[in-house]
């Protein structure tokens, strides 16, 4: 079955980009969130990049007393961990991997194409990125955690074994408990992946160090 594609807001940081950032907003914000950000990063050596920002579909989320706002899937809970809305997990999944294609068909390889994401868009970003069956360029994970832990050792895909993976905490959140993201790059190198760790005094937000940090990141995983 295929989905309706997802509204998006995009930005190129040159003409004919050669990659592509799809960047995932977090739970009640939409496709504008992140876009201050680029003018924020310094891209001098990268490629020409297209962001694309996706819009989360609108849904009921229960912790929130059923309160219609974009959402990528149900929290049902305060245990993001125990109680998961795994049929919106994929059904989001599918939603971004459709924008994958997209790329691909706008002529942007897949290794040259970043997953990114904020919170439940980090969550996203996780979800699809381990999943997918292409190599991509990198995944860039903010203040967000692995949903479906248990199921991602056996529905992980080799292709991207060795892609690189960003993951920048804040120590005091909130949302996303600190432990719960130590407990998501515990297994994710346990797993054998590249997973470049970065921890920052803040909450559930994001800081100049961090921006100046994903920069330099970008420069590595997305060279011209």
């Amino acid at each position: 079955m295929t989905t309706a594609l997802l509204e998006t807001k995009e930005i190129e940081s040159a003409p004919n980009p050669t990659a592509a950032i799809i960047w995932m907003h977090g739970l009640g914000a939409d496709a504008n969130d992140f876009v201050p950000i680029v003018r924020e990063l310094d891209l001098s050596a990268c490629a020409g990049i297209r962001f694309v920002f996706p819009n989360a579909p609108v849904m009921p989320v229960t912790i929130n007393g059923g309160y219609m706002m974009r959402a990528w899937y149900d929290i049902l809970g305060t245990d993001i961990v125990r109680r998961e809305d795994e049929k919106g997990l994929r059904q989001s999944q599918q939603q971004v991997a459709q924008l994958i294609e997209r790329e691909k068909a706008r002529g942007i390889a897949a290794d040259r194409i970043i997953l990114a994401g904020f919170s439940q868009g980090c969550a996203m970003a996780l979800q699809t990125g381990l999943r997918f069956p292409e190599k991509l360029a990198g995944l860039l994970c903010l203040s967000g955690y692995v949903p479906l832990r248990d199921a991602i050792a056996a529905e992980r895909h080799a292709a991207n074994q060795a892609t690189p993976i960003f993951l920048g905490h804040g120590r005091g959140d909130p949302v996303v408990p600190f432990h719960r993201a130590e407990q998501s790059r515990d297994l994710l190198m346990e797993l054998g992946y590249t997973v470049e760790w970065h921890e920052y005094m803040m909450q559930h937000s994001v800081c100049e160090e961090e921006i100046d940090d994903i920069g330099e990141w970008l420069q590595r995983v997305l060279p011209a």
